[in-house]
């Protein structure tokens, strides 16, 4: 099968063959190197603040952002929510679950955040924002620069999940001010799902020291403590947390953070070139890399989902909810090239002559 979704992605020969050894015990001295190499990569590719430090979660993406809003945030707090989706709409949820106050800043779908928009929220005694960096679900991308702009004029506490942006799209946490950063193994670092990151500057190690988080799990302060000594305070997901090493560690080899932004970019200019003239739209009015969402003009997009991976081998990924018949996504992160591009629009192609597209 190839694989244009936005997560499991397709990963390199390095992460796959890792991932077919026996699994090593974890409580010795060479897998701390590894993890405290993993750490010093993460803080490396962030572009993360001096005195920054990373966490290795084993959990999905949401699981992260659950950690950054339970060690982060109060009753206390005045939170300022970027929903222009459904992970927007998750760190609503969050938000409601653990009784964090919030206002909603609500966008819809593909609809991109413009300066007159945000500054209307101007000086509303906020002391956090929450944003999903690339709304995956529409493909959005929101200006970081901006918001941290924004965070700054109004002294709030910055959290950017990045999980679908991270080595996608630029972002430079200490530029931009952001205190947290969230991504996850299954995205960019194209291997498989179980570990989320979470990338935390000075202030935010300093509001998690001084949180009281009524979880085991999800008490960051314990996994810092545990980092120190290259560890995690339970068994993690020990094969994927070597095989996100590999795969920094190819990314270093390669040039870095930059590249490797640059080559997604590529793979995603290079699709959208290629499917001028058929019968899409595009939703996103500011469009992140890692993703292509497209309104088919002809068909639904559900259909057109289930026919790729079922009489072409190809999968693309489909949309739930409200946006199920009419938005499909394209990924372009992973160890694709544009010659698989080529495929796909190969495929496109065919339905377009049976009708279907």
């Amino acid at each position: 099968m190839l694989n244009f979704t936005v997560g499991p992605v397709m990963a390199s020969e390095d992460v796959l063959r890792i991932g077919g050894e026996q699994v090593p015990y974890f409580r010795t001295p060479e897998f701390s190197a590894v993890m405290k190499e993993n750490e010093q990569l993460m803080l490396e590719f962030s572009k993360a603040p001096e005195g920054s430090r990373a966490v290795f979660l084993t959990a999905s993406s949401t699981g992260a952002m659950e950690a950054a809003v339970m060690n982060c945030l109060s009753e206390k707090d005045k939170i300022l929510i970027i929903n222009g989706g459904s992970f927007g709409q998750r760190f609503v949820d969050l938000c409601a679950l653990h009784d964090v106050p919030y206002t909603e800043l609500k966008l819809e779908h593909g609809q991109k955040l413009t300066r007159d928009r945000l500054y209307s929220y101007n000086a509303k005694d906020f002391t956090g924002l929450l944003v999903n960096v690339d709304e995956t679900s529409t493909g959005v991308l929101y200006d970081t620069e901006m918001l941290g702009e924004y965070c700054r004029q109004n002294d709030l506490f910055f959290i950017c999940d990045c999980v679908s942006s991270f080595l996608a799209d630029p972002f430079d946490m200490a530029h931009c001010g952001a205190d947290v950063m969230i991504t996850g193994s299954q995205k960019v670092l194209a291997c498989p799902p179980g570990i989320s990151l979470i990338v935390l500057s000075p202030r935010a190690v300093e509001r998690v020291d001084h949180a009281k988080v009524r979880s085991m799990y999800f008490d960051l302060a314990d996994a810092l403590k545990n980092g120190e000594r290259g560890q995690t305070p339970f068994t993690p997901a020990v094969g994927i947390l070597l095989q996100i090493h590999a795969r920094l560690l190819e990314i270093k080899r390669q040039g870095g953070a930059d590249v490797e932004v640059a080559r997604v970019a590529a793979q995603a200019a290079d699709f959208r070139k290629k499917i001028k003239g058929m019968p899409f739209s595009f939703v996103s009015e500011s469009p992140a890399n890692a993703v292509t969402p497209l309104h088919p003009l002809r068909g639904k997009a559900y259909d057109i989902f289930l026919k790729l991976k079922d009489e072409y081998g190809i999968w693309i990924c489909p949309n739930g909810g409200d946006m199920r018949d009419t938005v499909f996504r394209v990924g372009h992160i992973g160890a694709l090239t544009h010659e698989d591009n080529t495929k796909l629009v190969a495929a496109f192609e065919d339905l377009m002559l049976k009708g279907l597209l």
